[in-house]
């Protein structure tokens, strides 16, 4: 079987759960089952449970991961929407490795790439929204609001503006054209023009940050308990929901800032956060996967359950 993708710190990921001896692991984001094989061939006594939205990749990872079937559970579902089917499971650990994964990207079908004849980037093809959509359909407003806030775009406006004119004339068929249009319209050094908007559209397509949130509230509900939470992110807008939500769960005392003094017990800290830093990708991992460049990974550890 041929595998077209490399696990984004993978090696780091197996030499933190080195430390589980049994139980389950949850990769909420299967993908090529790269980190799975990994966790599985370096623990001959952990179990999986690979969950993920895109079918494809369910479809995939099952072949790959077929000489451990008897260690593994797929769900073809949202991780969010699933997480609270496991609280009969012992969960060790959670792993999340959030966004557009290889198997999208590699496939030009399913239109995430700059090159692709689809303008899809559909995460979930069951999905009514797709890119083609938001691009022809959604009004001057919403798309400057996407290109701002998903994109981080200084002149989200004007790229906004410029769209809705040039659709007028012709609706956008392609990734390939569209990304020919930002090339045309957008100066930038270090970044291919279209990175940014092609970002803002597909996190706006798959409702990534709000699922990102759904799926650390999910995490919290299930009220683990000496459990590892590790977090892949790959551009600022996702690594700061996870850093601010680990806060939160790290927090002893949940008074209100503005109290004189402590008055809940300042006993409500669920854990602990284990990467006061994100860690990041080697210089010679980048080399060998430039796509790991803007990854950073966050661990947090449930070390009891707590109730407020």
């Amino acid at each position: 079987m041929k595998i077209p993708h490399i696990p984004v710190l993978k090696d780091e990921i197996v030499e933190l759960f080195s430390e589980i001896e049994d139980g389950y692991i949850v990769d909420c984001t299967v993908g090529y089952g790269g980190h799975s094989e990994a966790l599985l061939q370096h623990n001959q006594n952990i179990k999986l449970i690979c969950i993920d939205r895109d079918k494809e990749a369910i479809a995939f990872s099952k072949k790959r991961l077929e000489p451990f079937r008897d260690r593994v559970k797929f769900i073809h579902a949202r991780a969010s929407d699933s997480l609270s089917s496991l609280r009969g499971y012992d969960i060790r650990a959670i792993l999340a490795d959030i966004g557009v994964s290889s198997l999208q990207l590699d496939k030009t079908q399913r239109g995430f790439g700059f090159e692709s004849d689809r303008l899809d980037m559909r995460m979930d093809q069951s999905s009514m929204l797709d890119a083609k959509k938001v691009v022809n359909e959604y009004s001057q407003s919403d798309l400057e609001r996407i290109f701002r806030e998903y994109g981080e775009m200084r002149d989200a406006k004007r790229v906004a503006h410029l769209i809705v004119k040039e659709r007028f004339k012709k609706s956008f068929e392609s990734s390939k054209e569209l990304s020919s249009f930002f090339a045309k319209h957008i100066k930038s050094r270090k970044l291919h023009p279209a990175t940014l908007p092609f970002q803002a559209i597909r996190i706006e397509v798959n409702d990534e940050i709000g699922e990102l949130k759904s799926l650390l509230n999910a995490i919290e509900d299930l009220r683990l308990s000496n459990s590892l939470i590790a977090i892949i992110s790959f551009h600022s807008l996702e690594d700061r929901v996870v850093k601010n939500y680990f806060r939160e769960w790290a927090k002893s005392c949940i008074c209100p800032s503005d109290a004189i003094r402590c008055s809940c017990g300042g006993n409500h800290a669920k854990g602990k956060i284990v990467t006061k830093k994100p860690i990041i990708p080697t210089g010679r991992e980048i080399e060998q996967n430039p796509r790991s460049r803007s990854s950073k990974l966050r661990v947090f550890r449930f070390e009891q359950n707590k109730r407020s």
